[in-house]
């Protein structure tokens, strides 16, 4: 009973690990651009959230109405305006890029906020639990969350499938040149991918700012699980970034349970397990997406 709650905490946490990958997978597996300040803009978003709710009058629980569509906005200029000139000239200037744009966000919310944590606070029905055993303990905020997260996934691969945009997007992932000749305007839809990007880690971190205290520097931590659970899936794999991210927390989930000091050692040796056996993912393939 004791490892069954323990895969059920896993795959409530993994939830979370997917929901703020999710972005990050597409970023790579459209532009080839790993986002160093992805976790920042998650924090950005808790912060933003925090700031406008009261001005707009709305409980914080509905603030991603104005925060999700505001950090697509954003997505998508600061991908036209910023990552594409470094796009242009080589992959290792757009590292370069995005760790500029960490600094620059932590720094920029040090002097804004200081060091003090903040939290988003929501009804007090999702912080209470279901106990379907005595000790199995399901939280509805994890719940919800984890719901939301399938719900971003299946959105999205619905999107890529179904959609005209979507596959102009998988179409450029796959071959950016032949999808060009073809009268696609890739700048275009990599800023489409952006800002799906910051959209869907701007709701993550709405989620994370839900669950617990957040502080300018809190986006690092939350990046490395997201990077994890995106090579565990495979990079480019929407499904698999769920998969990767639920088999990230049940490691966690067995390293605490082990030794509460091994919490992170759990989910690094799962990583470096996967990198050893199959380093394209579980669900990694040749094309992207």
């Amino acid at each position: 009973m004791i490892w069954f709650n323990l895969i059920i905490q896993g795959i409530l946490v993994g939830g979370f690990y997917a929901l703020f990958a999710c972005g990050l997978s597409l970023m790579f597996g459209v532009m080839r651009v790993i986002n160093l300040a992805h976790g920042d803009m998650a924090v950005v978003a808790g912060y933003v959230a925090v700031m406008l709710t009261p001005h707009f009058h709305i409980p914080m629980l509905w603030s991603f109405l104005v925060v999700v569509p505001l950090f697509g906005l954003v997505g998508y200029l600061v991908q036209r305006t910023l990552i594409q000139k470094s796009i242009d000239r080589d992959p290792f200037t757009t590292l370069l890029v995005t760790f500029g744009l960490s600094v620059v966000i932590e720094n920029a919310l040090l002097q804004l906020y200081t060091a003090n944590a903040q939290t988003i606070s929501i009804g007090s029905i999702l912080y209470k639990s279901w106990h379907p055993a005595s000790i199995i303990y399901i939280s509805y905020q994890s719940l919800v969350v984890l719901a939301i997260a399938v719900v971003v996934l299946a959105s999205l691969q619905l999107f890529l499938s179904k959609t005209g945009t979507g596959r102009q997007i998988r179409a450029v992932a796959d071959d950016q040149e032949a999808a060009q000749l073809s009268g696609t305007n890739y700048r275009h839809i990599f800023g489409v991918a952006a800002a799906i990007s910051f959209a869907t880690v701007a709701l993550a971190g709405i989620a994370y700012g839900m669950t617990t205290q957040f502080a300018p520097t809190s986006g690092g931590i939350n990046l490395l699980f997201a990077f994890e659970a995106v090579v565990i899936g495979g990079i480019g794999s929407l499904w698999g970034t769920l998969v990767g991210g639920i088999a990230l927390g049940i490691a966690q989930q067995i390293g605490s349970h082990i030794n509460p000091q091994y919490t992170l050692l759990g989910g690094n040796v799962l990583f470096l397990i996967v990198l050893a056996i199959r380093p394209q993912g579980l669900f990694g393939k040749k094309s992207s997406l």
